[in-house]
């Protein structure tokens, strides 16, 4: 059974989400990465995350596509570039999210990381939005320890909902003070790139020797089902890793079935350290 996550609203998700970073960007994969998303919604998941961004809205597109008839179903979210965070810009940039998505309307809304605008200003398009009825929440990306206290100095009569980080085996400076910190607000952590970048991660040896102790539905563990339930053991966590295909899907979705013993994170703590110290937020 998958673990489950709960908003300042009261809200509660499947703690293992979807993500769609680079999805859509080829008519190859296209209909290969449609039925993945839909898949992982036959399999109990709800979140699916995407941007304005992502393939210059290609990402949202596809996404579109992929919930077309099953919206109730899905807790929509995506983000607008920091570039777009004015007051007319959020209103722009949320009507064409919601044009490309092929809906009227987005579960939780992010700022993708802070810019230049003011955050009252965008806090108040944000909650202008909520009154329209366009978006349910909102929330940020890529913020650390700073920028929440910035951001809880702003007069806003709602919550922030979500901090969408990176956050991965090689990217554990979070743990250090960031974690507690959506912890004590009650903002949900959203992992992104939960199982590393370009595959290093998951050839460390430490994530072989602990899958090879342990069994899911589907056979024999692998160090990337070992990666993502090292993310989503963390309280208040909601991870997105990125599936472009079924069998990818499938195997995110065991990896919920994984009980890591404290030997196995002990184990992890010495080949792969905790920071030790403040480090500036890694993002990509």
């Amino acid at each position: 059974m998958i673990d489950s996550v709960t908003f300042p609203d009261g809200t509660r998700l499947p703690a293992l989400g979807m993500g769609t970073w680079a999805l859509g960007d080829s008519a190859e994969r296209r209909a290969q990465e449609i039925a993945s998303l839909r898949l992982g919604l036959d399999l109990g998941l709800r979140v699916v995350d995407t941007a304005e961004m992502y393939g210059a809205g290609r990402s949202e597109k596809l996404v579109g596509e992929a919930i077309a008839g099953r919206r109730d179903e899905v807790f929509l979210v995506t983000k607008v570039l920091p570039s777009n965070a004015s007051r007319a810009g959020v209103a722009s940039s949320c009507r064409a999210s919601l044009k490309r998505l092929g809906t009227d309307r987005i579960d939780l809304y992010l700022l993708h990381w802070r810019g230049a605008v003011p955050l009252e200003e965008t806090i108040g398009a944000f909650e202008l939005l909520k009154r329209e009825g366009l978006i349910g929440a909102w929330g940020v990306s890529n913020f650390d320890v700073g920028d929440l206290d910035d951001l809880a100095r702003v007069a806003s009569p709602g919550p922030c909902a979500a901090n969408q980080v990176l956050y991965s085996l090689d990217y554990r400076g979070v743990e250090f003070d960031l974690l507690e910190a959506d912890r004590r607000r009650s903002i949900v952590t959203m992992a992104y790139s939960p199982l590393g970048q370009g595959g290093d991660l998951l050839h460390q040896p430490v994530l072989g020797r602990i899958a090879a102790r342990h069994e899911t539905s589907l056979g024999p563990a692998t160090p990337a089902q070992v990666a993502l339930a090292w993310v989503l053991r963390q309280p208040g966590m909601l991870a997105i890793p990125k599936a472009g295909s079924v069998q990818h899907q499938r195997e995110n979705v065991a990896a919920t079935e994984l009980v890591l013993t404290p030997e196995d994170l002990e184990a992890i703590d010495r080949s792969i350290p905790p920071p030790r110290r403040k480090v500036p937020l890694a993002m990509i």
